[in-house]
């Protein structure tokens, strides 16, 4: 087996790693493509998506998608647009979501395009295209086949793979890939971008037990993050401070989890705090984002994925996704009116590392002013307008304008979906049997380097920093030991786990049964209807994956 790192290998963006089997077969070798995304940052970030893939796309034979954030996904309409005829796997709920997220981008791309070539036109220069197009989003996305978490999927004969949860964003998955070569079965893990334990909303990270060999990424690798309380709190002091003020509260938001999550929190603020509720009833609180607004809606569709709290709320009939002063901008003319006034008000739009988007007009017309406040809350790229700002740029230009910054920055990390040093540190000693080496990537060139010195020190596992576009023939390595993909012994963990499921299985049946009979005197009450169907899909979905893991272990 080879691994070729293709992406997120000299930094964040850009998740595409290739890894071929059975190059000495008589069918020849097969070829499985994890994520395939978008590289973003400065415009030397961005000139890298037009340079040919590193392989032939026409020879892929899959791809696995971890997630549906653009730096995982973004590149796979051109993975299509230059050859790509093969599947595309991934979670039940990330297919849903792909379908809003590269629709945008393919927007987002045309748009830029046509900027572009009516300046190159008035210059006399030649015309670009897009990077691809509506038409390829619509070609690329007829590709897409969902499955559920702890299925064992074997799409080809040699292959087969499980998705894990992250709990990074929703649909985020943990992939275990096991390729067979002639008699011996190797088991690879790509961590995807892992998820901080303990959070709202998501389920914790899986902990995978066995390996031979681990992709892992390292975004936090160095750093550890403020507890989430206390970021939650520190928000509300800046929301409280800056409408004191008659200011408006800007925040770059991710469209896909951030947002989600802040919405979560301010709901939480509206409910159960009366100091909130009575300082900040009267301020207006919009999520100006159309991607966001159709992502909310995907979140409130596969309530399934969730945490138990997140679930008990929408099953209560409590959405915890909406609250009296939340608004949704549903055109430009409203988002445009949202900076024709200096009413105090809270701004969520995407992009969340401010390179493109409606996010960049309102840095514009807010910026300069004193009274408001920025806050950050995911991580910003080397080279975005987002990192610069949080690196105290004194002016950055908008737009052709040059703008001072005047406004308040506030960086809360305490709301980030990565999972920092010390939580990608405990998923990774949470092999039981370890893996040959780690192979590190998705991260800033320190934080990859000192998190490889760590997990030596607490695994004794070799531990690589990626540091370019480069293959590892991993038959090479001295490794002799072999993971089999079934036929492992069920331990007590196991067991425990499974019995565990088959309780909750059997309390959804009670509950949709005395739901179906509430329904019959409560024809006219739409939630319950939205209850059951949620109940019922919830069940469906564990039935399913509950007969995949007894398969996995016969």
């Amino acid at each position: 087996m080879k691994i070729k790192f293709c992406g997120a290998a000299t930094g964040v963006t850009g998740s595409c790693h290739l890894v071929t089997a059975g190059e000495s077969s008589d069918s020849g070798p097969t070829r499985v493509l994890l994520d395939c995304g978008q590289f973003q940052g400065g415009s030397a970030q961005e000139a890298q998506n037009y340079e040919p893939f590193p392989f032939e796309p026409s020879e892929i034979d899959m791809v696995i998608l971890s997630h549906v954030h653009i730096d995982h996904c973004g590149r796979l309409p051109l993975l299509v647009k230059r050859g790509f005829s093969g599947s595309i796997y991934c979670t039940d709920a990330s297919a849903d979501l792909l379908t809003v997220m590269l629709r945008d981008s393919a927007y987002i791309h045309e748009k830029e395009a046509e900027w572009k070539n009516r300046k190159a036109q008035r210059a006399g220069r030649p015309t670009t295209e897009p990077l691809y197009t509506m038409k390829d989003v619509e070609t690329a996305l007829k590709q897409v086949v969902p499955v559920l978490y702890n299925q064992l999927v074997e799409p080809i004969p040699g292959v087969k793979f499980v998705l894990n949860d992250a709990g990074h964003i929703i649909g985020s998955a943990i992939v275990e890939l096991w390729t067979t070569e002639g008699e011996d079965v190797s088991k690879l893990v790509f961590s995807g971008d892992l998820g901080v334990a303990n959070r709202p909303m998501l389920r914790d990270p899986v902990i995978i037990k066995k390996a031979d060999f681990v992709i892992m990424e390292s975004t936090y690798g160095n750093r550890l993050h403020e507890d989430n309380e206390e970021s939650i709190r520190k928000l509300a002091d800046i929301l409280f401070e800056t409408a004191g003020a008659g200011g408006v509260v800007v925040i770059p938001a991710f469209a896909v989890g951030r947002t989600q999550e802040l919405i979560y929190e301010l709901n939480e603020f509206c409910e159960y705090n009366d100091d909130y509720r009575k300082r900040l009833g009267h301020v207006t609180v919009y999520i100006d984002s159309p991607m966001a607004t159709a992502a909310t809606e995907v979140f409130r569709r596969n309530a399934q994925v969730f945490d138990d709290e997140f679930k008990k709320k929408i099953l209560s009939g409590d959405d915890p996704l909406d609250f009296v002063n939340l608004r949704f901008t549903k055109s430009t003319e409203e988002s445009k009116s949202l900076n024709e006034n200096d009413d105090p008000k809270v701004i969520i739009s995407a992009s969340g590392m401010c390179e493109a988007g409606r996010i960049r007009h309102h840095l514009k017309h807010r910026l300069w002013d004193p009274r408001a406040a920025v806050v950050f809350v995911g991580y910003q790229g080397e080279g975005t307008l987002g990192r610069r700002l949080i690196d105290g740029a004194k002016t950055v230009t908008l737009f052709g304008e040059e703008i001072s910054v005047n406004a308040k920055i506030y960086n809360l990390e305490g709301f980030s979906a990565h999972a920092d040093r010390n939580g990608l540190l405990a998923w990774a000693n949470g092999f039981r049997t370890r893996p040959a080496a780690f192979f590190l990537v998705h991260g800033e060139s320190q934080a990859k380097k000192d998190l490889a010195a760590d997990i030596e020190n607490v695994t004794g596992v070799r531990a690589v920093a990626v540091e370019s576009v480069s293959e590892y023939d991993l038959a090479k390595t001295s490794v002799t030991r072999e993971s089999q993909a079934t036929g492992e012994v069920m331990d007590t963990e196991d067991i425990e786990r499974l019995r565990l499921r088959i309780a909750d299985m059997r309390d959804s049946l009670d509950n949709v049964l005395y739901y179906s009979r509430l329904a019959l005197s409560e024809q006219n009450d739409p939630t319950v209807v939205t209850d059951i169907n949620n109940r019922l899909q919830t069940l469906e979905k564990d039935i399913f994956a509950l007969a995949s893991a007894v398969k996995d272990q016969n």
